[in-house]
């Protein structure tokens, strides 16, 4: 059955009592650069002419008019009594010349320093999932994710009973039963002890990340990042402009001794650092805290895919170690349920969050009410544990999948364990640029992830590449890894 078609509502259209144009051809020029600039799309109908001039008030004659001088040039259709409707032939049309005595369009270059636009990585496909092997980080499998549970969830969450939640301005406050069941079921598996007034939601971890550093870093303070570390966070600094000190990673993290004189934030994602999927050892979380409390440091602590862990139990976050209330804590559940899902948190000091809330309100409010009682029913009724589960089993059957093809086919896995994770942090064969191995991999329908933007100095990681398993079905992986060792080994014979 064929939809009906869409009513172009009379609100779309505007007089200029003051113009010299008569309203006819306003209202024609309107239509025709409107058709043109697809905002009026072939086999929508037009407003009847009775509503059109009820609300320009103008005659009803003038708006047929205009329509019956649009049916003679293509762009309308008259179908009896159903009305007008824009032409299924408009496409064949070209667009009128503009007027030549437009304005200068305003100089907004002069306005805006671009420091945005170049902190923004360039190398991340939105496209991903027309290639056959995409090795990308932070995309996931859809087979993995419960729509139907999800569905659920989102239908109980419209429901009478949650209509304030989702219908009401909250401020800046967050979903009670949210934060209640991240308190009493998420925070202890990490070990952590928090109160509501501990718990902020944020827009997944980047939102959090870039609260964090507007609160600590806008008075010249200087902060310290591992090397190489995550890209969204190097986003941020370089925006803020912030003072950073890159700190090179070792075998078991971020080495604190390592750390100079005058940071007074250190960024670390202990769980599983990005992008070397290294985990801290209890001692050095210890000495790593020990060193905070001594200098002063505030430290924040991204929970950086805790989650996917194939090796038992853990240790606990640096947040659960913690009795000065210095680190603060980054949650997300982007991982974990979807990426689409933009939603997070933050475990810190009552003051720090009391402050952050404000600084959130003035931004945004709060996250949606929909999508934060959506995942509280999507936690409590149980759903959440069971997709973890199914992802953790999943992923782990990729990594063992993934390390037998790179084994097989001759690439370095870099000595990875199975601690857990989704991707893998490997040195690019025959010292290859990894830019040019992932451009060149393109055409072959494999993605990869260079490794330049994880450090701060960029050349740094031309020998590097991150393959992530999250997004590709392990069937493919062995064939992906194939090509990936092919082209390798080709392009060590063409220099440059």
């Amino acid at each position: 059955m064929l939809l009906a078609a869409m009513q172009i509502p009379p609100e779309t259209f505007l007089i200029d009592r003051n113009s010299v144009l008569p309203l006819q051809v306003q209202l024609r020029r309107q239509i025709v650069s409107a058709v043109h600039e697809g905002r009026l799309r072939p086999g929508e109908r037009m407003p009847s002419s009775r509503a059109l001039s009820a609300h320009l008030g103008i005659g009803r004659i003038t708006v047929t008019q205009a329509y019956l001088d649009l049916v003679t040039t293509d762009y309308l259709v008259a179908r009896g009594r159903s009305g007008y409707f824009v032409s299924e032939r408009v496409g064949e049309l070209r667009p009128e010349p503009r007027p030549q005595t437009e304005p200068p369009r305003f100089d907004w270059a002069a306005r805006l320093d671009g420091r945005n636009l170049a902190a923004k990585r360039k190398d991340r496909p939105t496209d991903w999932r027309r290639y056959p092997y995409p090795f990308l980080y932070g995309q996931t499998d859809d087979r993995l994710i419960d729509h139907s549970a999800w569905r659920e969830c989102a239908v109980r969450a419209l429901g009478r009973r949650d209509l304030g939640a989702l219908s009401d301005d909250q401020y800046d406050g967050d979903d009670p039963e949210l934060v209640d069941f991240i308190i009493r079921h998420l925070l202890p598996r990490r070990g952590i002890r928090a109160e509501a007034g501990e718990i902020l939601l944020t827009l997944g971890a980047q939102n959090a990340l870039w609260l964090i550093c507007e609160l600590l870093l806008d008075r010249g303070a200087t902060c310290a990042i591992e090397e190489p570390g995550y890209p969204g966070l190097g986003e941020i600094l370089t925006t803020l402009r912030a003072d950073v000190v890159p700190v090179a990673l070792d075998g078991e993290g971020l080495p604190p001794q390592d750390i100079p004189q005058g940071v007074s934030v250190v960024f670390t994602s202990p769980s599983h650092q990005c992008p070397t999927n290294r985990t801290m050892p209890r001692p050095r979380r210890e000495a790593l805290l020990r060193m905070a409390a001594e200098r002063g440091w505030v430290i924040v602590e991204d929970d950086y895919e805790f989650e996917i862990s194939f090796a038992g139990a853990t240790s606990p976050a640096l947040k659960a170690m913690d009795r000065s209330g210095a680190v603060i804590h980054i949650g997300s559940f982007s991982k974990s349920v979807f990426p689409g899902l933009r939603l997070g948190y933050i475990v810190a000091d009552p003051a720090f969050i009391a402050e952050a809330r404000a600084r959130r309100g003035m931004m945004l409010r709060h996250p949606p009410g929909h999508v934060q009682r959506t995942m509280a029913y999507f936690l409590s009724l149980g759903h959440y544990d069971r997709q973890v589960k199914r992802m953790r089993e999943a992923f782990a059957e990729r990594r063992r999948v993934t390390a037998a093809a790179l084994e097989r086919h001759g690439l370095d896995s870099g000595g990875a364990g199975p601690a857990g994770g989704s991707s893998f942090w490997l040195a690019t064969p025959f010292g290859l640029d990894s830019d040019r191995l992932a451009r060149a991999l393109k055409p072959e329908g494999v993605l990869i992830e260079p490794g330049r933007p994880f450090f701060r100095a960029r050349d740094a990681g031309a020998g590097f590449f991150r393959l992530a398993y999250s997004s590709i079905a392990a069937t493919e992986i062995d064939e992906g890894i194939r090509r990936i060792a092919n082209l390798s080994r080709n392009l060590s014979h063409c220099p440059g």
